[in-house]
């Protein structure tokens, strides 16, 4: 128990640039995503599903995202949409975790969106474990249609973000977190 609760306290996300390879293996992938769904899910909807990219995958999801910032920043120069096309390269493996959440006569969205994060990050904690870094992160194309539409999400399916995972050149210092005196109230 010793080991989890050091792994929970010392976890640190590490930002894709500073992400090299080499990533998961096709069997060390397998085993993050099976214990990545192991999370709480009303119903057994199974609300979230993932979208593994990986190889050359990158730079055509990449050519997606820059297309879209071209057409909304027409003045955007070469560097900046070379910066928007390979904001997934950094990373050897990009997991897109895809939130299915919709009406049911039981379970609200809201615990259905809540699952698909939970997905998220027990994917994290499972890639730290395996001595990976990771970064959890939408930015603006998670919410862009059109790069949605280019990874194949239905229309009522959104983006709860992607988890970049490879091997961290260097693990940044911790960041201030909130005293628990001003996070906790006890009844």
């Amino acid at each position: 128990m010793t080991a989890t609760l050091d792994l929970l306290r010392t976890r640190r996300s590490v930002p894709p640039p500073l992400l090299d390879g080499p990533g998961p293996t096709v069997n060390e992938l397998e085993t993050l995503l099976t214990l990545a769904s192991r999370v709480p899910d009303h119903g057994k909807l199974a609300p979230w599903r993932f979208i593994v990219i990986a190889g050359e995958a990158r730079a055509r999801v990449g050519e997606a995202i820059a297309t879209a910032f071209a057409a909304d920043n027409p003045d955007a120069g070469p560097d900046r949409l070379d910066q928007e096309r390979r904001r997934l390269q950094h990373a050897p493996v990009v997991v897109a975790i895809v939130s299915r959440a919709g009406p049911h006569v039981k379970i609200p969205e809201w615990e259905q969106v809540l699952s698909a994060g939970a997905v998220a990050m027990n994917l994290v904690v499972a890639a730290n474990a395996m001595c990976y870094a990771t970064s959890w992160l939408t930015e603006w194309h998670a919410y862009d249609r059109r790069v949605l539409d280019a990874l194949g999400l239905a229309p009522q399916e959104k983006l709860a973000g992607y988890v970049h995972i490879g091997r961290g050149r260097e693990i940044p210092s911790d960041r201030p977190r909130p005293a628990l005196a001003d996070i906790v109230t006890t009844l």
